[in-house]
């Protein structure tokens, strides 16, 4: 079904895990997408690829968000090759092993900030300043925030602090039936979440969930595309907690 036929979205960090699926399933709706990568140009041609062979049309371009600057020529390139912007989701993050608050070096709580807040905060006012009305705004977040673990102090406050942009961009947008809402996935298995936790069984974790398992990038994509199609219209400052009822 093409219920986002016509539409122009803008996916940051889309060249692997829940990016990469979020990429994917708007294209497969019938979005133009243009999607960001850091490095990892192959992963973007492969995305760019799979979306082709399916029908869609999606294209990379490399955007290094801890860069000052970046976002907003990341955002003026896409909105320029899209010839406008319908959907945003801001998924980009930055990984690294965790460590305790007493030994996480300032200099990884700036590259952090700069990556999953800072460059949200960047691409969300461009929007506000350029995207169409009836709009839709995607971002992030994590269970962290609410089910906080030790040793991610610079990522628990980074996505924090995304959630509070969410909601007010809502209050603010909402006059133009711009949608803002947050998605925050539980345990998902993606390369983030293993090269975070090196060497960690995540069985004990599925057991925790109702439903048995990690979740499958698929499974926030699916979500991420009800929030940029029209049956969210009456949804906006809302966090959908993707987690399989961890939480």
């Amino acid at each position: 079904m093409s219920v986002l036929a016509g539409k122009a979205a803008v996916v940051t960090g889309g060249s692997r895990g829940i990016g990469r699926a979020v990429v994917e399933r708007l294209a497969r709706d019938g979005a133009q997408v243009v999607f960001g990568y850091a490095r990892n140009a192959a992963a973007a041609d492969e995305v760019t690829r799979a979306v082709e062979e399916a029908g869609g049309q999606a294209t990379g371009l490399r955007c290094d968000l801890q860069e000052p600057g970046a976002a907003e020529e990341f955002m003026a390139q896409a909105e320029k090759r899209l010839g406008g912007l319908d959907i945003l989701v801001n998924n980009a993050a930055l990984s690294f092993s965790p460590a305790p608050l007493a030994e996480t070096d300032e200099d990884l709580f700036d590259r952090v900030m700069a990556v999953n807040t800072r460059s949200a905060f960047l691409t969300m006012r461009w929007a506000a300043r350029s995207m169409r009305d009836g709009g839709r705004i995607v971002n992030i977040s994590t269970l962290n925030t609410v089910r906080p673990v030790r040793g991610i102090t610079p990522y628990a406050a980074s996505k924090g602090a995304l959630e509070q942009l969410t909601l007010v961009a809502a209050q603010e947008l909402g006059a133009r039936g711009i949608t803002v809402n947050t998605v925050s996935p539980g345990a998902t298995d993606t390369d983030l979440l293993h090269e975070a936790n090196p060497g960690v069984d995540f069985a004990p974790l599925k057991a925790l969930t109702p439903l048995g398992r990690l979740g499958l990038p698929s499974d926030i994509a699916d979500v991420v595309a009800f929030l940029s199609g029209p049956d969210s219209r009456w949804l906006t400052g809302q966090n959908l907690h993707a987690t399989g009822g961890l939480g």
